[in-house]
């Protein structure tokens, strides 16, 4: 046999290895970025003159918009197609995304219904079964049907009372405009009810069965439904068969533009109707008044300074879940008839576990806690009595325990980082889980281990991190991490599944979570303390994550990549601004990012209670500090960024995104790439089909990857 020299064997090796093409063998060829125009536009606030010279990007329907938009996408789409391994990525992520996945059934009279979606689907579909050893389910509704590339969305199901029908909500195009459809179950007709200009509302069936309340506005004006200012939202009821230009308003309120509102009826006997009033994304006012008896709305729980949520109406008995005298939510009872009436105490705050929700299902109350990020299930009588708790299989994330009055079982699904949710049915008198289905996934969920830390934050508070990686982890200084996190809002990052952190992991990758402060993980105060004049607490928390992971030998800050979306986006933009050297790379995605305006478009308004407002003195002293588009400097070297949006977005408009790269490029003071990939037919994030979903996590796990100097190995190597 001939011999071939060292030399030539290891080129033709490294020819045949993805892996072998290192960033230190080839440089990617950039395009130039477009030569984004300036105006001379400026606001004075309160004394202080702020420049915004891309002003003219926030209009969404200009040609000179759309012209910029397709020649950024020139240069961030020929990027990534010149990283050597990017097909590879997006071929294992088609892998890892191609596994069953199965929702949790509901029960509507004698019929299951659950979503299923076969692994590589847009979008899930609806089945309908007989019963539960059904051999044959029935798609009862199937959104792929609704257009040709996955981007009509089914955004929300509700059954009436009766059984007899679905109303379903359907999303265009990433937006979070909907329209209301209604089904018969029986038969599976579709009816003539449509319902348009619905935003953050499904249907709530009236108890009766024949109509139901939403939530909508008036028709907006051509050209401003994706970034024009929603306002004057009301409440109305629809009653089936009739046009929707017969709907009564059941409530609207001239005097306040910006505030919006739910309602419903008691669901049990109908005599009674409910308002909820917010005025932002915090505190609710809660009224309600008899139907069929004109008489205004009384008012039961007055201002905006807690949450109240009508759990159930049983029996007469409201029950309802609140933060008022316990951050950490407690569950009271009170007569519906003499409202307002003495509260009784059926779960106390537990001091040290936030009552996340409350789910009635036949006799039961099911009480789902957090403690430390993690769920806690625990199952209570009517009245309050502790049953037992359920038993869980770890640390994870739990969602379901629905159910009627009448059910004898409920089901839950359970998930954590390192593996897809697991479906199961529980017994109400037993307390028996059963497997009802697990994913059958193309890893090894064994290979993987997922560990708790908590790390001091500039101000000394201790803040808990999920990292999960692949066993035999060293640590060296040498693991590339992506660090994500939100804090905002009082919404928590519990433990979940993603296909992206699998691929990720595989390439010896470390997946960080962190609970910072701003989320609701430990209660009403927890968020306090990262919201308002308290902001800065969250990027405190975030850059002294980083920190630990360096100073603890987790990774290096040449291979620290961050991440987050929506008001992640915005806690992204603050701390690659504030501290620039200490991240390789950072994923600024659909974020808010001029604090300064966001509050003029669409619902941004709602947000007021929770940043703050330009419009007022003392608040735009804090904003203006860490607003991410104000904080650029000209000539600084940040790290390696891609921004995301969508076209569509109409939540955080994408003019958050396009200022925000303009001004980026111009002021970047190295020669780390700054790019903006914008998605088209696609809005902020709910409902986006799974081809877009792969396609843009194989650009961010490339561009990861390239610029923490981490070299690809296909998973069979």
């Amino acid at each position: 046999m001939k011999r071939i020299p060292f030399y030539v064997a290891l080129a033709v090796l490294c020819l045949a290895m993805t892996d072998c093409t290192s960033k230190k063998k080839m440089e990617i060829k950039m395009k130039p970025y477009p030569q984004t125009a300036k105006v001379d536009v400026s606001d004075n606030y309160h004394g202080t003159v702020v420049a915004d010279p891309y002003r003219w990007l926030e209009d969404d329907n200009s040609a000179e918009t759309a012209a910029w938009v397709a020649a950024e996408n020139e240069v961030t789409f020929d990027y990534l197609s010149q990283i050597p391994y990017r097909p590879a990525i997006d071929e294992r992520l088609t892998e890892l995304w191609n596994y069953e996945k199965i929702g949790a059934p509901t029960k509507v009279g004698d019929r299951y219904f659950y979503f299923r979606n076969d692994g590589l689907q847009n979008q899930s579909v609806l089945y309908m079964l007989d019963s539960l050893d059904d051999p044959q389910p029935e798609v009862f509704l199937d959104p792929n049907a609704l257009s040709a590339d996955g981007t009509a969305a089914l955004n929300s199901v509700a059954f009436s009372e009766d059984g007899k029908y679905m109303a379903y909500g359907i999303a265009r195009s990433g937006s979070d405009w909907v329209e209301i459809f209604v089904k018969e179950v029986p038969t599976g007709r579709v009816l003539d009810d449509v319902i348009r200009w619905v935003k953050f509302s499904g249907a709530n069936w009236s108890a009766d069965s024949k109509g139901f309340y939403y939530r909508g506005y008036e028709e907006p004006a051509k050209g401003s439904e994706l970034s024009g200012q929603n306002q004057f939202q009301k409440v109305y009821y629809h009653r089936l068969g009739t046009p929707q230009s017969e709907d009564e308003i059941i409530y609207a309120d001239p005097l306040h533009p910006l505030r919006y509102y739910d309602g419903f009826d008691d669901g049990d006997t109908g005599k009674y109707l409910f308002v909820s009033v917010s005025e932002g994304t915090s505190g609710t006012q809660l009224m309600y008044k008899r139907t069929g008896v004109r008489e205004p709305f009384r008012v039961i729980l007055k201002g905006f300074d807690h949450e109240y949520a009508v759990a159930k109406v049983r029996d007469n008995m409201l029950y309802l879940y609140t933060n008022e005298g316990a951050p950490n939510y407690h569950l009271l009872r009170l007569d519906v008839r003499f409202m307002p009436s003495p509260a009784e105490k059926i779960l106390p705050e537990d001091p040290n576990m936030l009552l996340q929700s409350v789910h009635f299902v036949g006799d039961y109350i099911f009480a789902i806690y957090m403690k430390d990020a993690s769920s806690r299930v625990y199952q209570y009588t009517l009245d309050g009595d502790l049953v037992r708790e359920v038993a869980l299989p770890g640390i994870g994330t739990v969602a379901g325990f629905d159910g009627k009055d009448d059910a004898t079982e409920t089901f839950y699904t359970f998930s954590t980082f390192t593996a897809p949710p697991a479906v199961y049915r529980y017994d109400l008198a037993t307390g028996e889980s059963t497997l009802f289905a697990r994913p059958e996934v193309k890893f090894n969920p064994d290979d993987f281990v997922t560990e708790q830390v908590f790390f001091a934050s500039k101000d000394g508070t201790q803040v808990p991190m999920f990292l999960s990686y692949h066993k035999g982890l060293k640590k060296n200084g040498k693991n590339p991490v992506y660090l994500y996190g939100y804090g905002g809002f009082n919404a928590p990052l519990t433990p979940g599944f993603s296909p992206t952190n699998i691929a990720m992991m595989e390439q010896g990758a470390i997946y960080a979570s962190v609970n910072l402060r701003g989320g609701n993980e430990y209660g009403e105060e927890w968020h306090k303390a990262g919201m308002l004049a308290n902001k800065q607490n969250v990027f405190d928390d975030f850059i002294a994550a980083g920190e630990y992971l360096v100073r603890n030998k987790y990774t290096s800050s040449r291979k620290l990549a961050i991440s987050g979306g929506s008001n992640g986006g915005l806690l992204v933009g603050a701390c690659m601004t504030q501290r620039p050297d200490l991240f390789a790379v950072a994923f600024p995605q659909v974020g808010v990012l001029d604090m300064l305006r966001y509050h003029l478009f669409t619902v941004g308004w709602g947000w007021v209670v929770e940043y703050g407002s330009s419009d007022d003195p003392e608040q735009f002293e804090y904003i203006y500090k860490y607003s991410p588009l104000h904080n650029i400097k000209e000539g600084v070297c940040y790290p390696a960024t891609m921004i995301t949006t969508g076209d569509h977005d109409d939540r955080v408009v994408p003019a958050h995104s396009f200022k925000f790269a303009a001004t980026l490029q111009q002021a970047q003071g190295c020669d780390k790439p700054v790019l903006i990939r914008i998605d088209t037919n696609a809005g902020h994030g709910a409902g986006k089909p799974t081809a877009k979903r792969i396609a843009e996590a194989a650009d961010i796990l490339s561009f990861f990857f390239w610029n923490t100097d981490t070299d690809y190995r296909p998973v069979a190597e």
